[in-house]
């Protein structure tokens, strides 16, 4: 696991927290304090990563990135969301089983970017052809689209999700992305005609205002933000750091990757212009009844979706009932005070708005379907705890679906690890918790009654005009809950201690926002619409005088938790622990209040004590066996004893020491993850050796034809042009003369994507022609010169450890400058930068394999320039000294190469070699003979 010292003699920070000497709350917010004031935002408990918001943007998520963390153990490199995403896909390729990553934290806590950083590492290291590339592109674009229509500027983040969601990326056996579904829940649709002081509405409506063209600006009638009453609450219109008019044309280019046609995005623009310009109706009163202020504002909206002005304004000052008399029923028309009608006109916007909503999501769905039955990988991204001023039944409904959260981190990583211990019989010491289990009983339960049944209760009973319904709905919280813990009234509404803190709910507007109906008169307008896609948006069937009573939104919202949780407890899950240090959103501000607070509610003392007593790894017997069962000859192919002495057979034949595992009844338990990888690492060697045997077997069999056609390739690029050493192609290439697979040290530097072509210890030419041992290490797309330095700072301090000392990208190789004798020396030339000059022993080979991958990497041959007088740069000093250096060689009486320099020349006299026309004994004339039949 790696340390580090910051500068200036500053206390030491550790990476993982299990290795803290104090486990107490402020320990642990000290020490990501400490990180964060170094933009080392990552931090591990175990398996578990916590992640604080930097609040600017990092560059620790390129290539290079990518590279480091594909395939490497995570005691190898810093903690990152890059080791997390990939140990998610390794595990689920090597156990074929269901992965999930819960992201969890306050809003502002960063937990959509948290999502976006692991969306795009799984695309871009699974492989895939031109079809899959298309899947990938529909898993990207669906971000921008998505936060376009359901992320919004709130006081505490700016680019907040108003709706949460849960990303599930199907993919084949072999790791492709062939499919996607995304489960949205409820969508924060309030927001769209009520904006709190400093907030913003969703960010699609300022991208129209900011990025419609001219053309849609005369079709939707676009103005300025602050024209529009719904967007002009706030007095908020732009963000920091963000581009509304950029961010219009990526979401257009979104819509176009979902194959959304022009005409539907075109009608999709009208729906969110229309909603605006209806925000804009006002109403005066006349004898109690509510009447259009201005009629003229009801011709544009109309006209955008494609209805009846006079019926909308109808509609938004009166409301058909059923009426019942004896036998007989009617329908009868009853008029609308002022406040009635603005609730309408409200409640027709956000409907209209969530069934646009709803059909983005359906449409990404639908462009990522597949019917293969698939291992997955699923993201949750949902709404963080919210806490505001005013805090009404959105917030409710938010921070009860973090519960839930909080439950199954509880239930997985500290009750039911417990529990498991218990059961398989391993020694262990309990650690105590706070159970918010509590807590979601006292908001979901059917009997006893939770707060959401007697809201529903409450629902059920109301007449069509709701006053009194809060207050109803008040009362009978207080005589059914009011004895519990964890629930407290007052006057205007009541408070629940939730695992995050007190939170207080103003009671207005719970039983409107949780009956969540649109008028049967709304939805009859809107499928008059005469354009097909607007009125498809509206497909209810109307039943006079019907009886049931629709779904509440509390009710739509406790299904869809508990379905979650159930999808969630059939994969294997893994938790990203975001933390928001600052209120101000700015870099390097650190409010160690308000960070301990998050480090108590999200239960990072007692994750860490739990994992620091208990084991990193479990797995069932007969997988352990399956997959280990390689690394010892008695358990190898087969193992025909009981399951636990098969363990102990291989556990010693690694050497394994006993306190690092412990047999149970069904699993074996292994403690610390170094030990697995440890395990892991034989298993590699273990596989690599018998596929080396499998290897041997084959070139044996095939070795006469293809050592001829690899002379062959080697030789032609030095025919006629070079003197050969004796036996110099009278062999077989091997690759890799280091022997990488027995040096971690120097493996661990090569990104493991990147397979290692040749490996060989070479002489370096410095400036004053002075030799240095170097490994020279070609990949498919790099070209690496690795030497050792001597470690400066640290608890290494003065130990010699091996670096990369020069990393060449392949498609930057210009040129490669030989001499026509028989020496070894090779310059090769780089684009933009000073070239480089070393002494390889085989270099037939490494010439032949650089020509090779550079073919297949940038679609041309390596040029070879033959000369015995050559000049070169070398890397240029600050002060300016000479950066050309010259070559000469010459033919003499000498048995090796003599190398003399003076001045910024070097003298190199080189041995009479084999003639250049020579291909050695095996590419003897009949093998050219054959090259040259028809």
């Amino acid at each position: 696991m790696y340390h580090w010292q910051s500068e200036g003699g500053k206390k030491a920070s550790v990476d993982d927290m299990v290795l803290l000497t104090k486990i107490t709350e402020e320990a642990i917010t000290d020490n990501l304090k400490r990180r964060f004031m170094d933009d080392k935002i990552y931090t591990y408990i175990g398996p578990v990563l916590v992640a604080v918001n930097p609040f600017k943007q990092l560059p620790y998520f390129g290539d290079k990135e990518l590279e480091m963390y594909q395939g490497a153990a995570t005691y190898e490199v810093p903690p990152h969301i890059f080791a997390l995403a990939d140990t998610m896909y390794r595990n689920m390729l090597i156990d074929s089983d269901n992965q999930c990553v819960i992201i969890s934290g306050e809003s502002g806590a960063g937990k959509t970017v948290s999502a976006k950083f692991i969306m795009n590492y799984i695309t871009k290291v699974s492989q895939g052809t031109k079809k899959v590339q298309h899947i990938k592109d529909i898993i990207l674009e669906s971000n921008p689209l998505l936060e376009a229509f359901g992320n919004a500027k709130t006081t505490r983040n700016n680019n907040s999700s108003r709706f949460g969601k849960y990303i599930e990326i199907q993919f084949s056996s072999g790791g492709e992305p062939l499919g996607g579904k995304i489960s949205n829940f409820l969508l924060e649709k309030s927001r769209v005609h009520s904006l709190n002081s400093e907030e913003r509405s969703f960010h699609i409506f300022y991208q129209l205002c900011a990025g419609a063209n001219a053309a849609m600006v005369e079709e939707l009638g676009i103005s300025e933000p602050d024209y529009y009453h719904y967007l002009s609450q706030s007095g908020v219109f732009k963000v920091d750091n963000m581009n509304d008019a950029l961010d219009f044309q990526e979401t257009l280019s979104a819509m176009n990757v979902m194959g959304i046609s022009e005409q539907i995005q075109n009608d999709i623009l009208c729906i969110v212009a229309a909603i605006l310009h209806m925000g804009n109706i006002c109403f005066t009163e006349q004898g109690n009844a509510a009447v259009i202020a201005n009629a003229e504002y009801l011709e544009f909206p109309a006209y955008l979706l494609g209805v009846s002005s006079e019926w909308v304004g109808r509609k938004l000052v009166s409301r058909v009932f059923d009426s019942k008399w004896g036998g007989q029923s009617e329908r009868v028309d009853v008029t609308l005070n002022v406040e009635q009608a603005q609730f309408t006109r409200d409640a027709w916007t956000k409907g209209l708005y969530t069934r646009l909503f709803d059909y983005i999501v359906d449409t990404i769905n639908k462009a990522m379907v597949t019917d293969a039955n698939l291992i997955n990988l699923g993201i949750l991204d949902i709404y963080g705890f919210e806490i505001f001023d005013k805090n009404g039944f959105e917030q409710f409904c938010i921070n009860y679906v973090n519960e839930k959260l909080q439950q199954i981190f509880i239930d997985l990583t500290l009750k039911s690890e417990q529990e498991e211990y218990n059961s398989e019989g391993i020694q262990w010491k309990p650690i105590s918790y706070f159970d918010n289990k509590v807590v979601c009983e006292l908001i979901e339960t059917k009997r006893p009654p939770g707060i959401m049944c007697i809201l529903d209760d409450t629902c059920a009973t109301m007449s069509a005009k709701t006053e009194g319904a809060d207050m109803d709905f008040h009362c009978k919280m207080e005589s059914q809950v009011g004895s519990n813990a964890h629930y407290q009234k007052f006057n205007q509404g009541f408070i629940i201690k939730h695992y995050a803190g007190n939170v207080s709910y103003q009671i207005e507007g719970f039983c409107e926002k949780n009956r969540d109906v649109l008028n049967s008169d709304i939805i009859e307008v809107m499928q008059s619409s005469s354009k097909p896609f607007i009125s498809s948006l509206f497909p209810d069937v109307i039943q006079s005088g019907a009886k049931k009573h629709p779904t509440t939104a509390g009710t739509k919202i406790r299904t869809q938790a508990n379905e979650l949780v159930t999808t969630l407890t059939k994969c294997v899950p893994h938790y990203i622990r975001c933390i928001k240090p600052n209120e101000t959103k700015k870099p390097h501000d650190w409010d160690s209040q308000m960070a301990k607070h998050q480090v108590e509610y999200l239960g990072l003392k007692e994750n860490i004590r739990v994992k620091r007593a208990g084991f990193a790894y479990r797995r069932p017997f007969h997988k352990f066996l399956q997959r280990y069962a390689i690394l010892s000859p008695e358990t190898w192919p087969s193992w025909s004893g009981r399951a636990e002495q098969g363990i102990h057979v291989i556990m010693k034949a690694i050497n394994m020491d006993q306190d690092q595992f412990q047999i149970g009844k069904t699993k074996i338990f292994i403690k610390d993850p170094e030990s697995l990888y440890m395990i892991e690492e034989c298993r590699e060697r273990k596989l690599d050796h018998y596929a080396r045997v499998l290897q041997q077997a084959f070139r044996k069999f095939f070795s006469k034809r293809k050592c001829i056609k690899t002379a062959i390739e080697g030789s032609d690029l030095f025919l006629n042009r070079k003197e050969r050493r004796e036996h110099s192609l009278n062999r077989n290439f091997f690759g890799d003369y280091i022997g990488m697979d027995f040096k971690p040290q120097l493996a661990t530097l090569i990104p493991r994507r990147e397979k290692v072509l040749f490996a060989f210890t070479v002489q370096k030419f410095d400036r004053k022609y002075r030799k240095s041992i170097r490994h020279l290490i070609l990949t498919k797309i790099n070209l690496y010169l690795i030497g050792p330095v001597k470690v400066k700072k640290g608890p290494d301090k003065g130990k010699m450890v091996e670096v990369i000392k020069r990393k060449i990208d392949l498609q930057n190789v210009t040129q490669a400058t030989l001499s026509t004798l028989q020496d070894n020396l090779v310059l090769i030339h780089v684009k933009n930068d000073h070239e480089m000059i070393v002494e390889v022993e085989f270099k037939t080979e490494f010439i032949m394999l650089l020509n090779r991958k550079m073919k297949e990497r940038c679609n041309r041959e390596l040029p070879l320039n033959f000369t015995n007088n050559f000049t070169y740069q070398v890397k240029k000093l600050r002060w300016g000294s000479n950066a050309q250096r010259k070559v000469t060689f010459t033919c003499g009486e000498c048995k090796e190469p003599e190398f003399t320099s003076y001045g910024s020349t070097l003298a190199v006299k080189v041995p009479r070699g084999i003639s250049n026309t020579s291909r050695g004994t095996q590419g003897k004339p009949q093998v050219q003979a054959s090259r040259r039949a028809p």
